[in-house]
C-alpha cells in the first residue's frame, strides 16, 4: 500500500511539472525565417502563431506567390524549432523514467 501512495505522489508531481512546462512553452517564442530573412514567423513553443514580419520589397503584386511560399516556409521553420524545444523540455522532465524510445507522451 505504501508503494501505491508513493506512485500517486510521483504522478501528481509529474503532472505539476507538465503543467509548468506547458506554461513555459506557451510563454516562449521561437522565430522561423525564409527567403534569407525576408519573411519571419513567430510562434509560441506550443506552435501558436504570434506574428509575421514581411520585408517591404515583397509587397508587390507580382511577388504575391513568392510571398505566400515564403510565409509557409518560415512557419514550417518556426514550427520545427517549437517542436524541438518541446521535445527538449520533455526529455529534461522525464530523464530517468523508464519510457520506451519513440513513445510520445500526451502533453
Amino acid at each position: 500500500m505504501k508503494d501505491i501512495m508513493g506512485m500517486m505522489k510521483k504522478a501528481q508531481e509529474m503532472q505539476a511539472k507538465v503543467g509548468e512546462m506547458q506554461a513555459e512553452l506557451e510563454a516562449t517564442e521561437v522565430e522561423g525565417t525564409a527567403g534569407a530573412g525576408m519573411v519571419t514567423v513567430t510562434l509560441t513553443g506550443k506552435g501558436d502563431m504570434r506574428g509575421v514580419k514581411i520585408d517591404p520589397s515583397l509587397l508587390k503584386e507580382e511577388e504575391a506567390e513568392i510571398l505566400e511560399d515564403l510565409i509557409i516556409a518560415a512557419h514550417a521553420d518556426a514550427r520545427g524549432k517549437a517542436e524541438a524545444l518541446s521535445q527538449e523540455k520533455m526529455q529534461e522532465m522525464t530523464a530517468g523514467l523508464p519510457i520506451p524510445p519513440g513513445m510520445k507522451l500526451p502533453f
